[in-house]
């Protein structure tokens, strides 16, 4: 059989590549002549000419993997098939995704030793997707008219049935490559950009994620000592893309103007050209926007996203600006319920585990005994009800039962959306109550707390990022968030 003829179904003009950057270099000229397309077509509708529709469509990578070709290695989690047969996916924003993408090529050429195949997809880009400036210069019976000029999202095919692992691909039809097709990958963009008021490009690979400002605000400082002294970040960018430039590494001036009022959930980038920064957000209180925030950075292929928040601690011989190292999670937030099932474990990543606890140990300069005394590993039980306290008798066994060690409204949610995306997570909270034992977060009593405790707790976040860096990104992607049957990509 010809290896092309099951990509011939989906894409035209295929051609052969045994080198990553070349296969690169074609996929980034089909998209920007696409691109390209699109934006010539809407600058002429805009000026009031008319012009006949003209296809503006995705790349297409894809391979085909003979049983002779199959060369397996079960120390690495991804970047080979599993099974005979051909794969196929399409691709978008080869400039933002560039790494990603040529990390995953080269690993499908150096593991099958064939060639992928790079085409033009059947997909057509949409029009939001490309356009990104203010269209407030349009008016309504133009934006009606480019309903006939151009593509717009179609949601029937914008889904997550590859990442939650209930795709079943047509009869001679490529399997996925990916977890996300091109159209999934930009709407979470458009996304990102609207919830976090930041561009795409900004965004690094580790992530911290946390509940409460006073933790940005802390790393607002240490992003702006480190830009002004330090040797390791180029840039710190806030929202409304506020560059700030760290002078001994890049040339590129301050550019931007603070917003006067910030977005949903902020995000606050210390850059590095290798994208191995960290990116902090605020995500506000709550499962909804845990999980909204997360289904779109999942797209960007993150090594690791960490909550960094506070909790209600359970445990009578637990004190106010204890530390709980998650290695559990009880779901009571209910918003994933219908893409990973309840029943389905969520289970500790060693690798974070060992690095929050390192850092913890490093950070505190506790040890052994002493360590235990303000660092609780254990379950946390994440509820959708801010309010849990008020329906104690309701809960008090699903408390008791799991074992639960501290009540969150976020970490489960994060860690089981990782699960869900692949994305390696970790929890590390803070005890800022304890309300079945009487100790409520007073104003005063809280101020304390977070005086001592948010500064040290970003902190250990930080040199928990610096210990993962260090070790190789490689070994974070374990092989227990992979199924049987997976997408090669990572």
């Amino acid at each position: 059989m010809d290896p092309r003829a099951p990509h011939a179904a989906v894409a035209d003009g295929l051609e052969s590549f045994t080198d990553a950057d070349a296969a690169l270099a074609r996929i980034q000229a089909i998209y920007d002549g696409s691109a390209d397309t699109i934006r010539a077509g809407f600058d002429a509708l805009a000026k009031g000419e008319t012009q006949a529709p003209q296809a503006a469509l995705y790349p297409y990578l894809g391979i085909t993997v003979t049983a002779a070709d199959l060369h397996l290695d079960a120390r690495f989690a991804y970047g080979a098939a599993v099974d005979p047969g051909a794969y196929g996916t399409t691709l978008t924003r080869p400039a933002l995704l560039a790494d990603y993408y040529r990390e995953q090529i080269t690993l499908l050429l150096q593991n099958h030793r064939v060639p992928v195949y790079v085409g033009t997809s059947r997909r057509a880009i949409p029009l939001p997707f490309v356009i990104e400036n203010s269209t407030a210069d349009v008016t309504e019976t133009q934006v009606r008219e480019m309903t006939q000029y151009f593509s717009l999202p179609d949601l029937a095919v914008i889904d997550d049935t590859i990442a939650n692992g209930t795709y079943l691909p047509s009869d001679g039809l490529p399997r996925p490559l990916s977890l996300f097709t091109a159209e999934r990958v930009d709407y979470s963009i458009a996304r990102l950009s609207h919830y976090t008021a930041t561009a795409p490009k900004h965004f690094q690979r580790f992530v911290l994620l946390t509940n409460y400002q006073r933790y940005v605000d802390e790393f607002c400082a240490y992003a702006q000592r480190e830009v002004a002294n330090g040797e390791t970040y180029d840039s710190f960018v806030e929202p409304g893309d506020v560059f700030t430039p760290n002078p001994r590494l890049t040339d590129l001036p301050a550019s931007g103007t603070p917003l006067a009022n910030l977005p949903q959930m902020p995000a606050y980038h210390l850059t590095r050209p290798d994208k191995l920064g960290i990116t902090m957000i605020n995500i506000g209180v709550g499962p909804s926007n845990a999980k909204t925030i997360t289904d779109h950075l999942a797209v960007l292929r993150p090594h690791c996203w960490l909550m960094l928040g506070h909790c209600a601690g359970l445990r009578r011989s637990q004190f106010l600006g204890d530390y709980v190292l998650a290695h559990g999670y009880v779901r009571d937030d209910q918003v994933l319920d219908n893409d990973l099932p309840p029943f389905v474990p969520v289970p500790p990543i060693a690798e974070v585990q060992v690095a929050l606890q390192q850092a913890v140990a490093k950070i505190t300069g506790l040890e052994g005994a002493d360590l235990k005394s303000r660092l609780r590993t254990g379950s946390v039980l994440t509820t959708d009800n801010r309010n849990w306290e008020l329906r104690f008798k309701e809960i008090y066994a699903r408390l008791n039962q799991s074992r639960a060690i501290a009540v969150d409204m976020e970490s489960a949610t994060i860690a089981a959306n990782g699960f869900r995306f692949r994305v390696p997570y970790g929890t590390l909270l803070c005890v800022s109550d304890k309300p079945l034992h009487g100790e409520i977060k007073l104003r005063g009593m809280a101020n304390a707390v977070y005086r001592e405790r948010i500064a040290q707790h970003l902190e250990i976040g930080i040199e928990t990022v610096d210990i993962l860096r260090a070790e190789g990104v490689r070994k974070l992607h374990s092989r227990k968030l992979r199924s049987f049957d997976e997408p090669s990509f990572r």
